[in-house]
């Protein structure tokens, strides 16, 4: 018989208080805030600490440590910022945690942990106040005197299925001490620190699949576009669910006409499972095949034929993506579901046509996007609620009235927004919608109304790389400049091969927060790929002057004239819909002062 396994741990145990009411008033909402905070706030903490989370549970975790100490600076930097994410929301629908920490002897089974251990950090954590933290004697012993916190004595506890009574502290701190995540006076300490370029992402907790392009064994070059828009579709459906995270296709079509090893696509995006598939269309019929890979063994998990008619084709991409999720056991909520499995109708002709919309507009430019707007109306011809055609629309239309490109800025904006209410009727929970608006309402300086429509967009659709990076851009320009910096890591998570984007924006957020070195380093990484990027060069301007380096910013000044010689100061400040005043002096004042013109 093997040996058991054993080890000495410190134990955090973590739940949501209040969670079944919580999720009885607002399931959707309340699942999107809590996958949220562990993101920006509990796993950024955990890694500042050295802490391994063991497992997720439902509003529930369990996470080792191998220091006592580091712990409690966790349990104690999470519960304090979470202070902050919950100021000006309504007590009743805020999200509060209680944790227990206990120090002792566990069984090792893999990669989970069992033992009298577990259970006692368990049912300590039931003991404390929402808020808070309370900790054993075991604990207690090791972090007297080495962290900033006080300890009221407890007493001796008497708590379910434990069968000797357990001493108990509760842990009190200073929140001068402990500087909340959102604290004015240290904002760049206290964001989550850049992850390194160099390192592949690391695997999160929950189920995380990368859609990779199906092949087009069709033999007719054209059918590309609809091979490359089931998967698309694929990628957009999964991408609502909240416990899967599911790269963003502008990473996982970098390996399009590849081959690679399964193993090292899914080290390279930092997911779990990979799928692959094939699409064969003949006259009026349609064979798709899928596998789902296990990228760490490569083995299958799970392959399937769908044979259809050519009009089935939605139905067909809805039965690969249920299997997915059957095969990974992610339990879908009931507003899932709604989302998920919505009816939807059209010619595969939609995939031709919005494949080709998304190609003229990610080649960013005038007249790309004459051609993309033309291709959407094509594919909404055939299908009008087909709302990623709806998104690139919108998108469209705001870029054309926010950068000049039509006579009438005012008529193409109304416009934009009017997709956004027909990706309404056409899906009440459209999270496209939703991003539409916040995109037009942030340049029309409606920014209330934007973040509010962002925050549902990133609701709605959890996993999508686009919302994030939306919903961050909306954060920045209204003020919020840590919540959008938060949100931009994560688009960048969950699409980290094509990230340049998402990496502007939160270049800029970062300085607005302080942290000019990471401005810096943020914008010198886009201008390696992007050297003509003009956001990107201005905030590298403005972070060398507010860092020092004043020879360097007017040397990056020197270049950006040269490669735009018509720009100016004041006009490149009126594109930029800040709402605060101030924060756009912030930026642009430093272009003045190396000399660029006004």
């Amino acid at each position: 018989m093997a040996r058991e396994q054993r080890k000495l741990a410190a134990i955090m145990a973590v739940d949501v208080v209040g969670y079944s009411r919580l999720m009885g008033r607002d399931e959707s909402g309340t699942l999107a805030r809590l996958q949220g905070h562990r993101r920006q706030t509990f796993e950024p903490a955990l890694a500042r600490h050295a802490g391994r989370l063991v497992k997720l549970a439902g509003d529930g975790a369990l996470v080792e440590f191998a220091s006592a100490v580091e712990a409690l600076n966790a349990s104690i930097e999470f519960q304090q910022s979470m202070v902050e994410a919950n100021r000006g929301i309504p007590a009743d629908i805020a999200l509060r945690f209680r944790i227990g920490l206990h120090l002792g002897d566990l069984i090792v089974d893999g990669d989970d942990l069992y033992g009298d251990g577990v259970n006692v950090a368990s049912r300590i954590e039931s003991t404390a106040p929402p808020g808070g933290i309370v900790i054993s004697r075991t604990v207690h012993e090791s972090v007297a005197g080495r962290v900033k916190a006080d300890f009221e004595d407890l007493g001796a506890l008497d708590l379910k299925n434990i069968e000797r009574p357990v001493e108990a502290f509760l842990v009190k701190w200073s929140p001068d001490d402990w500087p909340d995540s959102g604290s004015a006076q240290s904002p760049a300490a206290e964001i989550e620190p850049l992850r390194r370029p160099d390192l592949p992402p690391p695997l999160p907790g929950n189920p995380s699949i990368a859609v990779l392009p199906f092949q087009n064994m069709s033999g007719d070059p054209e059918q590309e576009y609809f091979a490359d828009g089931i998967a698309e579709d694929v990628i957009t459906t999964l991408s609502k669910i909240a416990h899967l995270m599911v790269i963003a296709r502008n990473s996982s079509f970098v390996f399009k006409g590849q081959s690679r090893d399964v193993r090292e696509i899914g080290r390279i995006l930092g997911v779990r499972y990979v799928l692959e598939g094939s699409v064969r269309k003949s006259g009026n019929r349609v064979r798709l095949t899928a596998q789902l890979i296990d990228s760490l063994d490569g083995s299958h998990v799970w392959a399937d034929r769908f044979d259809g008619d050519l009009d089935d084709v939605f139905e067909l991409q809805d039965r690969i993506t249920q299997e997915i999720v059957t095969a990974l056991e992610v339990r879908l909520t009931y507003g899932e579901e709604v989302r998920v499995w919505r009816k939807r109708s059209g010619s595969p002709l939609v995939y031709e046509h919005f494949s080709k919309a998304w190609n003229y507009y990610v080649d960013f430019g005038k007249h790309t996007h004459v051609r993309a707007k033309e291709a959407c109306e094509r594919a909404l011809a055939i299908n009008p609620g087909y709302t990623p055609a709806l998104l690139i629309l919108g998108f469209t239309l705001v870029d054309q009235a926010r950068f000049g490109w039509v006579a009438d800025a005012a008529a193409a904006y109304d416009a934009a927004l009017d997709c956004a209410d027909r990706a309404l009727r056409a899906d009440p929970q459209s999270s496209e919608a939703y991003m539409i608006r916040g995109y037009a309402w942030t340049f029309l300086r409606r920014h209330d109304e934007a973040t509010e429509a962002g925050e549902k967009a990133v609701a709605l659709s959890p996993s999508s790389h686009a919302a994030y990076h939306m919903a961050g851009m909306f954060h920045g320009y209204a003020g919020d400049f840590r919540k959008a910096a938060a949100y931009e890591a994560q688009a960048q998570r969950l699409s980290p091969l094509s990230i340049t984007q998402s990496m502007v924006d939160e270049a800029r957020a970062r300085f607005h927060l302080g942290d000019f070195a990471a401005a810096r380093d943020i914008s010198l990484r886009v201008l390696k790929s992007q050297s003509r990027w003009l956001t990107a060069q201005t905030t590298l301007i403005a972070a060398l002057w507010n860092l020092g380096k004043t020879a360097e910013a007017r040397s990056i000044g020197r270049d950006l004239l040269a490669e735009h010689p018509t720009f100016s100061v004041g006009r490149w400040a009126s594109r930029l819909p800040y709402k605060r005043r101030e924060d756009l002096e912030a930026i642009v004042g430093p272009l003045r002062q190396v000399g660029l013109p006004e």
